[in-house]
């Protein structure tokens, strides 16, 4: 008997609250035919509709009405907790229509006709959230963007200042650090930093990270570049973390080249080399030259890897923050974790298309570079030229995201190499999945497959999950296919038997 009671309730109220929306739809029928009358029968625009007189209501019809420009409170039906609720004139926003059967088939009748509610009626959370409210005041929004970033901007000034004074007095001077390059048969790109050491600094020794993050940039340097002892005299200087075109308009001929105001040079230089691995030599007055490798990528080459560093190579836990950061920071460069499996993937993959080149796009700053290549070195990871950012935010209108900074080199990868297509791996713990998907669809037909990386829920979870980073990245909408697994034996389980089409 109570089971009986309560579904007769249950019909009543879904009954009345049908009724409602119906009597609604009803009255907006009328004001319509009234609308078409006084128009003489004929045709009545609607919100930039055309509506033909004697037609009956359609979903987008409703929608239309509910934007009408009526001065009287609204009443919405409030399916989701079966309550009415009144919605001002200025609260009002635009909801589709759909067709909504009356109940479940075990408690409809006849008499309970399909009537079209808006969707918006369906929702719990009609009302606008605090985030959706603060977005729609963009002069709010900006005002604190600006704030912020001039609050750190200060602050990371005033530590340059006091750290660089504290290098002075302890005598330390200039010393180049370069880094892994790479380019075509025809023009190299090139990057290097400029730092305050002491006499017997090591630019290519591996470092804790905290070391390599309290480095002291030395700005303004002249740095003398040589390839394979042939010294480079015209280059065309760029800007960190911006994509420039090669133009020989901007190429200037010089003796040396200087540093800018974070201690870097990023240079594109057209100088014709062949095939395969060579030598960049950088000097700096006082100095003995330091080297490091240049990769020079084949025309013939078809496929390239782009990879991601953290937790897709090396096991950083980067969701969960005191653990990225003791890793980060404090953690010895050789006592890092390689993720299972991924290593024999990479050189599976690069035993399939010889001469394929590897690149590895990472979030982290230049200042742990060499800590990085040590790692790929010793589990044995494809050689290749690490793509990081850097982190000085006084050169540059803000330090760019990890998805601004992983799209603006992909687009730099795709220029550079326009017959080459890509194999793009990463991990779900950060943005990649939505990030690889974007860069698939900005260049169709040049992405051959998409592995993503899945983190255990030891890796993801824990105490301090960071703001902006899911571990639930959905699998990427694309037409790419994309393989997952937890390990790298998982994916190139696979994503390898596909591959091979492309051999």
């Amino acid at each position: 008997m109570a089971y009986t009671d309560r579904s007769d309730r249950e019909l009543r109220k879904t009954k009345r609250l049908l009724e409602a929306a119906l009597a609604q739809v009803k009255r907006e029928q009328a004001e319509r035919a009234r609308l078409a009358a006084d128009g003489d029968g004929g045709t009545v625009a609607t919100q930039g509709r055309t509506v033909r007189s004697g037609e009956g209501p359609t979903a987008a019809d409703f929608d239309d009405t509910q934007h009408a420009g009526s001065a009287e409170t609204r009443v919405i039906t409030g399916i989701a907790n079966g309550q009415a609720e009144t919605e001002t004139p200025e609260r009002q926003w635009r909801a589709p229509a759909v067709a909504l059967r009356t109940t479940s088939a075990a408690t409809s009748t006849d008499d309970m006709p399909t009537v079209a509610v808006p969707l918006g009626s369906l929702s719990a959370a009609k009302a606008p959230t605090r985030r959706a409210r603060l977005t729609r005041n963009p002069q709010l929004v900006s005002s604190i963007k600006r704030v912020l970033r001039k609050t750190i901007t200060w602050t990371f000034d005033l530590w340059i200042r006091f750290s660089t004074a504290i290098a002075r007095q302890l005598h330390w001077f200039p010393m180049v650090k370069p880094y892994v390059g790479y380019g075509t048969e025809e023009y190299s790109r090139l990057v290097c930093r400029t730092i305050l050491a002491p006499a017997d600094g090591q630019p290519n020794k591996p470092m804790r990270g905290i070391h390599a993050m309290l480095e002291v940039p030395a700005p303004g340097q002249c740095v003398q570049i040589d390839i394979d002892g042939v010294p480079l005299r015209t280059v065309q200087v760029g800007t960190m973390e911006v994509y420039d075109r090669v133009d020989s308009a901007r190429s200037v001929t010089m003796d040396y080249s200087v540093s800018d105001s974070s201690g870097y040079l990023d240079l594109l230089a057209e100088h014709r080399l062949e095939p395969g691995v060579h030598m960049v030599g950088c000097k700096l007055k006082e100095r003995p030259a330091v080297e490091a490798e240049l990769f020079t990528i084949p025309s013939t080459a078809k496929v390239g890897v782009i990879s991601d560093v953290d937790d897709t190579c090396m096991v950083t836990q980067v969701p969960t923050l005191w653990k990225a950061v003791y890793n980060m920071l404090f953690l010895s460069p050789h006592k890092r974790a390689s993720v299972p499996g991924m290593a024999v993937m990479y050189n599976k993959i690069a035993s399939m298309f010889p001469g394929a080149p590897f690149f590895y796009l990472s979030t982290s700053p230049w200042n742990v570079e060499n800590s990085i290549r040590s790692f790929l070195i010793d589990y044995g990871f494809p050689d290749g030229p690490l793509l990081l950012r850097d982190l000085d935010p006084r050169p540059k209108t803000f330090v760019p995201s990890g998805v601004q900074h992983k799209l603006e080199y992909a687009e730099q990868l795709m220029e550079d190499f326009p017959n080459m297509k890509f194999i793009l791996i990463g991990d779900d713990g950060q943005k990649d999945p939505t990030t690889y998907a974007e860069i698939a669809r900005r260049y169709p037909g040049r992405v051959l497959a998409i592995g993503i990386r899945q983190l255990s829920p030891k890796e993801s979870g824990g105490f301090g999950t960071m703001s902006g980073f899911s571990t639930t990245q959905p699998v990427p909408v694309t037409d790419v296919p994309v393989f997952t697994g937890t390990t790298g034996s998982n994916i190139m389980k696979t994503m390898l038997p596909y591959l091979q089409q492309f051999m």
